[in-house]
């Protein structure tokens, strides 16, 4: 009939069809995984380039700091020299000025240490000196550090801890660094007359060590936030506060290299709670 077409000649043009469309599909997809593969390459050369740019960064940074650290011993003992009285008789007056100097010349000396630990870290992992220790023994000295500071700024300290605390495998040096920035952080954003507790407390098998103060508080939205180096809560922090904004980036590094992790509880206008746990050791308490 007229108009009509075979069954033969049907099958034979799906077929073709089919061929086409099977032909244009392994096309499109061989071009869609060459320029995965050309989009790869790309992506992998632009993080090998910020790759090197941050050891860069973090070697210009260290080198720096050590250059820095040079001339600030050279002042430091010449301001003990002079408040001692070895460079000759100092008033009064002459010697509470240079003892402000010092206390500058000690705060920049934390400052070089914070760069020089964080361009350590960026180049790699946190390397561990794993000691056992009782926490209520290396944080002496950095409580009495704490005790004058927030005197000097009237905010009330309190130290919390019990008689027996079990012995746990840790950095005594950085886990002693770490819960001072988390103290001297309380303390700087506290106003007068609030208050910062550091508490030890035993808590199953683990010893938890909290840091609370009834400071300005940070929004829930913001913690992950702050734990991001040289991060600030808003552009007038650095200058109202202090800081290189580098501290809580380097406490929560150290903290996770222990096996552990750091806590964030807080409110604005009301205070923050940070706090973390060490697994106390098997091997005495």
């Amino acid at each position: 009939d007229l108009g009509c077409i075979s069954r033969e000649a049907l099958d034979q043009a799906i077929t073709e069809q089919i061929l086409q469309l099977r032909n244009a599909l392994q096309t499109a997809n061989r071009q869609l995984e060459r320029r995965v593969q050309e989009r790869t390459a790309e992506l992998e050369a632009a993080l090998q380039k910020l790759e090197a740019v941050n050891k860069l960064k973090s070697n210009i940074v260290a080198n720096i700091s050590h250059e820095l650290r040079t001339p600030l011993t050279h002042i430091a003992g010449y301001l003990e020299l002079m408040v001692t009285g070895d460079l000759g008789p100092l008033n009064e007056e002459q010697v509470r000025t240079v003892r402000v100097l010092i206390r500058s010349a000690e705060r920049l000396e934390r400052l070089i240490e914070d760069l020089i630990l964080f361009s350590v870290t960026e180049r790699g992992d946190v390397s561990l000196r794993l000691q056992p220790a009782r926490l209520q023994d290396i944080f002496v000295t950095l409580v009495e550090r704490i005790r004058q500071v927030a005197s000097e700024r009237k905010v009330n300290f309190e130290f919390i801890c019990p008689p027996v605390v079990p012995i746990v495998e840790l950095d005594a040096e950085k886990i002693s660094w770490t819960v001072y920035q988390l103290l001297d952080n309380a303390v700087k954003f506290t106003p007068p007359n609030g208050a910062v507790r550091l508490q030890v407390e035993n808590i199953d098998s683990f010893v938890q060590v909290s840091i609370q103060d009834t400071g300005i508080g940070i929004p829930a939205e913001r913690f992950a936030e702050i734990f991001e180096p040289f991060y600030q809560l808003d552009g007038s922090s650095t200058r109202k506060y202090g800081g290189t904004g580098l501290g809580l980036a380097l406490v929560k590094k150290i903290i996770e290299a222990h096996g552990s992790k750091i806590e964030v509880i807080s409110t604005p206008g009301e205070g923050s709670i940070f706090r973390f746990r060490l697994k106390a050791s098997p091997r005495a308490t």
